[in-house]
């Protein structure tokens, strides 16, 4: 069995019941507070002794000594768990910290967080060490262990090394394995796979899945190989059939799948009435999608669909921290647990006035304060981006005669390139541009046309992707170099370039990939970068995402990968990336 992260010491745990006997006053006292019980699914009413981050006492007493301790009248007040976004990933745009900041002052206090960014650019070692650094923070923060990198990686076997592999899965703020999105791998017979999937069994960690469509032949299959979660039904027949099987479900609300009120809808109309096993998540949503909130927001639409408040607010606290063998320490108020808590002016609203995270305020009647915290990123060799290589116009020769088509924001289609390449500048009237990905080091390149991105963007490039490499889309190959050339004095991040200006910059410091300024300044320059594409020609839901998912193999039908133009149905690369 995997060692559990202890947070108290010995010493810590015998003060903590001095508290009990009278010797040592709580830091905090809650009286006079409605509080939802978790396990009995019912509101109840008690007096809250917290000390430091921890709740100690829950019932009618009050403490024998409160010589120092925080008074907090809770008349007329509603107290709930502190939430969980178990599916996140904290690399879009914003970074772990800032989003952590940005959710918790909105009653999302833990965060069971995607290692892909780390797995792929950071030391083992330093990266370990940073996530038990982030774990100081108010906000809890877990992480899952990737078994595939969601691409066609050159050299991936370096990555998902035994060493890696085995240090990531075991480290106790590691609490599940996957996503895993990689399963047509495992189920044809790649056992290096199957051996990590066996491992987290060993050590009592679930496995999510990435199950898009999957059929109950294929849900069977994987439920045989390990897979316990997914959070990919997009119907509410699927989410049932999913909770038939016995796995634990998770219905998503995210900028292009906004699916919960519509799979509420299902399963409200199936006949659903235990909703023990079902979670929510926003999976990982571009910065301005949380504008309108976070868990809460997903909590509020649940309770305005019918759910009772109680099953409600269980699917982003009490479920989830039972399913990933949490609920010793999260996901109800009760002693012993870690003090996450809540405070609401309502029942059915679930967005709070008063937010407690690990007995810190982060918000006090209505006022957001989360501690100011500059983490130190270079510590653990999270620094800019350095493109240590040139761009010319050599580079920009177009000949391979397939391109890819956009379906929506997410979905790439192969079709036949007609118009000449060879020229200097796209039509304004084509729905075509030139696309290229180059390695972030400069070693190999991919230069193809990408049809329905966009009518009249220029220059563009990105070191915002899946694995960090560049991306450079426009019509006219004189600004998608400017662009590049922006992006490279700059240190990373997303350029937009017209008539050889710049139109529109977003700075990504860390990794070109994460911004280091507030999460309310990402929401505003995402909301401006969107807007920029769509007046030139941007039709669909999320340009972010599109970003993202150039290269992720888990989508039909091709990608642009560190290979190649890659077949995700037939596994083959059809046209290879090509050293420079």
């Amino acid at each position: 069995m995997a060692e559990r992260f202890e947070r108290w010491t010995k010493k810590q745990i015998r003060k903590q019941l001095q508290i009990i006997r009278g010797e040592v006053a709580p830091t905090i006292c809650l009286v006079n507070a409605t509080y939802l019980n978790s396990v009995r699914k019912k509101w109840l009413q008690a007096n809250i002794w917290i000390y430091e981050d921890r709740i100690i006492y829950v019932g009618n007493d009050m403490p024998l000594n409160m010589e120092s301790t925080e008074i907090i009248d809770c008349t007329d007040r509603f107290l709930v768990p502190g939430y969980i976004e178990h599916h996140a990933h904290p690399f879009q745009l914003y970074n772990p910290q800032t989003l952590a900041e940005y959710a918790s002052v909105r009653g999302t206090t833990t965060l069971i967080n995607d290692n892909l960014v780390w797995f792929l650019n950071t030391d083992k070692k330093k990266a370990l060490t940073m996530i038990e650094d982030l774990d100081k923070l108010p906000t809890s923060m877990f992480w899952w262990c990737r078994y595939d990198a969601q691409t066609e990686l050159l050299h991936e076997e370096e990555k998902f090394s035994y060493s890696n592999m085995k240090a990531w899965l075991e480290h106790p703020l590691v609490v599940q394995g996957g996503e895993l999105t990689a399963w047509p791998k495992v189920l044809h017979g790649d056992d290096s796979m199957l051996h990590w999937m066996q491992e987290t069994k060993r050590i009592s960690k679930p496995i999510e899945g990435h199950l898009p469509g999957a059929s109950e032949r294929t849900l069977t299959q994987m439920a045989l190989l390990g897979v316990n979660s997914d959070h990919e039904a997009m119907t509410g027949k699927e989410a049932l059939m999913r909770l038939d099987m016995g796995y634990t479900t998770s219905l998503r609300h995210s900028s292009i799948r906004p699916d919960l009120p519509r799979l509420l809808d299902e399963l409200l109309e199936l006949g659903l009435d235990d909703y023990s096993n079902v979670l929510m998540t926003t999976d990982g949503s571009p910065p301005s999608f949380y504008e309108q909130g976070f868990m809460d927001l997903l909590i509020s639409i649940a309770i305005d669909k019918g759910l009772p408040d109680a099953e409600a607010y269980a699917m982003a606290t009490y479920n989830v921290a039972r399913h990933y063998h949490l609920d010793d320490c999260l996901g109800m108020i009760a002693p012993g647990r870690i003090a996450h808590i809540n405070i609401l002016e309502k029942k059915t609203n679930p967005r709070p006035v008063a937010v407690l995270a690990k007995g810190n305020w982060v918000k006090k009647e209505g006022v957001e304060c989360y501690p100011k915290i500059a983490f130190p990123w270079a510590n653990y060799g999270v620094t800019p981006l350095k493109l240590d290589f040139e761009l010319t116009r050599n580079d920009m020769h177009f000949s391979m005669p397939l391109g890819i088509e956009m379906v929506n924001a997410v979905i790439l289609k192969p079709y036949q390139i007609s118009i000449d390449v060879t020229k200097d500048e796209i039509a304004a009237e084509s729905d075509e541009s030139f696309f290229m990905m180059i390695d972030r080091n400069g070693r190999w390149i991919i230069n193809t046309v990408v049809k329905r991105f966009a009518k009249t963007v220029s220059g563009f490039a990105s070191s915002y992707s899946n694995t960090g490499d560049i991306i450079i889309i426009g019509k006219n190959k004189n600004d998608m170099l400017l662009a590049f050339q922006q992006l490279k004095k700059q240190q990373g991040g997303i350029v937009l370039i017209e008539n050889g200006r710049v139109i529109n910059s977003i700075k990504l410091e860390l990794y070109g990939v994460m911004s280091n300024k507030r999460f309310e300044e990402v929401i505003t320059e995402e909301k401006q970068l969107v807007q920029a594409l769509k007046v030139r020609g941007y039709q669909f839901e999320d340009p972010i995402y599109s970003l993202l998912f150039f290269s992720s193999t888990h989508l039909p039908y091709i990608r642009v990968t560190q290979r190649g133009i890659y077949d995700v149905k037939k596994k083959t690369v059809l046209f290879p990336s090509i050293m420079r």
